[in-house]
């Protein structure tokens, strides 16, 4: 186990970065990128809703490899309109360096061009202090780095959309905590929504006591369920 501020990384068949801090892969085994799009992209229904929107901000816990961003960001810019703008702001307490990335990201040619351009602002060796960064095609990245509830609290927000992607419940249990999701929720607009590849009995509970209403939706590849949800008021 590494010091406070590691998040030491094993590579599993290849290219598959997997945290010896959490004890968990960074994305689906599957196919992570098929994931995000099921998960966050279709489990939020964000196509439609861009169709609607001018300005939209998507907030997640857990940026890791950058995986959900990036792919966010190809989705955003296939139906862009002049005039939108998108504004991705991640969580992260142990993020991750720039050659990391660029290896855990690599199984995914279809990204290579928004990876290049995540590893071109990428501090060196990784950010110490919080990224805020102006992408093309309208996208605001910004990074807030350490303790997910206390940066949350300190956030002005709020999301139209979150990303509910820390590390399994079990291996994680602080970032599917009933505090934090509540939290998740104040710094939701009212219609705001969230998803999350997680199905775990207390994160749903935790969530509708936060104030969200919560369905269970179909999961990526063998997962049997995910969770999806509103604040509808």
């Amino acid at each position: 186990m590494g010091e406070e501020g590691e998040n030491a990384i094993v590579w599993h068949e290849g290219d598959m970065p997997f945290s010896t801090r959490f004890g968990d892969h960074f994305y689906s085994r599957e196919n992570g990128l098929a994931e995000t799009r099921h998960v966050f992209i279709a489990g939020n229904r964000l196509l439609e809703r861009w169709q609607e929107q001018n300005h939209f901000a998507i907030a997640e816990l857990g940026f890791g490899t950058g995986l959900n961003m990036l792919t966010t960001w190809q989705a955003w810019k296939a139906q862009r309109r002049s005039g939108q703008d998108l504004t991705f702001t991640s969580f992260e307490k142990f993020p991750l360096d720039g050659e990391t990335l660029d290896r855990a990201l690599a199984n995914w040619p279809e990204l290579a061009d928004e990876v290049a351009a995540l590893v071109a602002v990428w501090p060196q060796p990784k950010p110490l202090e919080d990224l805020v960064v102006d992408l093309d095609d309208g996208v605001r990245l910004q990074l807030l780095i350490g303790d997910a509830a206390e940066r949350l609290n300190a956030w002005d927000g709020p999301a139209d959309a979150w990303y509910l992607d820390g590390f399994a419940p079990s291996r994680n249990p602080d970032m599917w905590s009933a505090d934090l999701l509540g939290a998740v929720f104040e710094k939701t607009k009212p219609g705001g929504t969230f998803a999350t590849y997680a199905a775990a009995g207390f994160v749903r509970r935790n969530l509708q006591a936060a104030g969200f209403t919560v369905d269970r939706l179909p999961g990526h590849g063998m997962k049997r369920e995910m969770l999806a949800g509103t604040r509808t008021s």
